[in-house]
């Protein structure tokens, strides 16, 4: 009864504790009315970790050396990726292209799409997100792979 009155749901921290196994996340936090729980494993260790998953330093690690080292049919003739259309993810998770994997791609370098319809899927915590086109217009590049992990704010696609 004392673990209730302090507001301490034992269940929920041990549920917490289980998704951190089970998703090999770091840390995660619950807010429940004026309650908050944050469980954490690792310590310094995830504190460490932490510019790991930034994503200012990962769009361009990512995006430079790959149209460097093999230009390729989805990078202007330049070489280069103009990032100011991109799409970006919203969440950390696992991107994929297609709704299945024997199906077609949501879309196709050169394809127009509408404001609203799937460009592609986010995996995060076994929970399969489609994600929308933020505008219409017309696909000039991908910049992932399919079934890659991406990070928060990472470049996914340009929309022109």
């Amino acid at each position: 009864m004392a673990a209730r009155k302090s507001g301490i749901d034992q269940d929920l921290v041990r549920d917490l504790a289980n998704i951190l196994n089970e998703t090999d996340l770091t840390e995660i936090e619950v807010e429940q009315d004026d309650l908050r729980i944050r469980v954490s494993r690792g310590g310094a260790s995830a504190a460490q970790t932490a510019p790991v998953y930034a994503p200012a330093p990962a769009a361009p690690a990512l995006s430079a050396p790959a149209a460097a080292a093999a230009p390729s049919a989805e990078a202007p003739a330049d070489g280069g990726v103009n990032l100011t259309n991109a799409v970006t993810s919203p969440m950390v998770g696992t991107a994929y292209l297609a709704p299945s994997p024997d199906a077609a791609p949501f879309v196709q370098v050169g394809q127009s799409v509408d404001e609203g319809q799937p460009v592609l899927i986010i995996e995060a915590m076994k929970t399969m997100n489609q994600i929308p086109a933020p505008r219409s217009g017309k696909v000039t590049a991908i910049l992932i792979d399919d079934a890659q992990p991406v990070e928060f704010g990472e470049p996914l696609l340009v929309i022109e």
